[in-house]
């Protein structure tokens, strides 16, 4: 029987979310955030980033497409990544209410705030790289942050399934925490060589732009640029798998650094095919979708040098407050 409140009235127990519907709307935050970068680059090589060609607006005194303003294609690919961000903004408050109702830790809180501002700076800076007509560094900008999303969402993904009242836990001497601190900054290196090379390239976003607007270097420089910091990060990785195995790591981050080396020799493949073929439009999204995957590997690897350990085991919500309120309706519904 649920106790009574101060007027006789069956008192209700809160609903608590389960830590298993905490990390199921965690890991579909990761892949709204890196799904919005694939259909960002599906605009791009459809020649779609003018389909509407203002902002907030899609067109001048229009919030939606207009029949003859651009064509019909160009305007439902840009419109509907538009759309994307309000999906993306709803995963990221979803999570946030999650997590205050179960009563997480502060640092989840965060991550989930950083993910809901995040889509409000990229919607922002998406409408001004249609008001700067698509310049290539304006374009870099908008993926850039982006990609920092994705790092934050796997980490919001991966901190969740820590116990709240668990003690931070170094898993690895700090000289390999070090290491994949500068991974990560090389990663980052690989990143914006990459805008460059996009850059410099045929797809400028919108077929009536051209090669205005376009980072004036030699491409085939600039993609070998990209390509050289691209095995300097590997380099870096697979250095910190060696010390991983030599200081005895735990077996979960020696997997998570095997699965990051393959996730970056995919990602290498798939940029040498575009170079030999000269760039496909098909083969932009599927490396665009391979960033993401690479990012977030990379976030779980330096995640897996300090974690939660100890604490309540077999915990229903990540949170000794919300355990012990899920303990409660347990014991009012007995």
């Amino acid at each position: 029987m649920s106790p009574a409140s101060a007027d006789g009235s069956p008192k209700k127990t809160p609903w608590i979310p389960s830590l298993r519907l905490q990390r199921i709307a965690a890991f579909l935050l990761l892949l709204t955030q890196g799904g919005i970068t694939v259909t960002g680059s599906i605009v791009r090589v459809t020649g779609s980033g003018l389909g509407c060609d203002t902002w907030p607006m899609c067109h001048e005194g229009s919030l939606v497409p207009q029949a003859g303003a651009a064509p019909w294609l160009h305007q439902a690919i840009e419109f509907g990544n538009r759309l994307l961000a309000f999906v993306v903004a709803a995963a990221a408050i979803f999570v946030f209410v999650l997590l205050l109702k179960a009563r997480r830790r502060a640092e989840l809180i965060v991550y989930s705030v950083i993910s809901g501002l995040g889509v409000v700076l990229q919607a922002v800076l998406g409408g001004i790289s249609v008001h700067m007509d698509l310049h290539w560094w304006w374009v870099a900008i908008h993926f850039l942050p982006s990609m920092v999303l994705v790092w934050v969402a796997a980490m919001l993904y991966t901190r969740t399934a820590e116990p709240d009242d668990g003690t931070p836990t170094r898993t690895f001497p700090a000289l390999i925490r070090v290491m994949t601190v500068i991974s990560a900054i090389c990663l980052a290196v690989v990143l914006i060589t990459g805008t460059m090379v996009t850059g410099a390239g045929p797809h400028s976003g919108d077929e009536t732009v051209g090669m205005e607007g376009r980072l004036q270097v030699d491409i085939d420089w600039m993609a070998h640029v990209h390509g050289y910091n691209m095995y300097v990060y590997l380099a870096f990785t697979v250095i910190i798998v060696a010390l991983l195995y030599w200081k005895k790591a735990p077996r979960p981050a020696k997997q998570t650094g095997w699965a990051l080396i393959a996730m970056i020799l995919i990602q290498a493949a798939i940029g040498i095919a575009q170079y030999n073929l000269g760039v496909p439009r098909w083969s932009v999204p599927l490396h665009i979708a391979m960033s993401s995957v690479v990012v977030a590997f990379s976030a779980w690897l330096y995640a897996h040098g300090r974690v939660r350990t100890g604490g309540t085991e077999n915990t229903a919500t990540g949170s000794p407050a919300g355990d012990k309120f899920v303990a409660q309706r347990a014991g009012a519904s007995a």
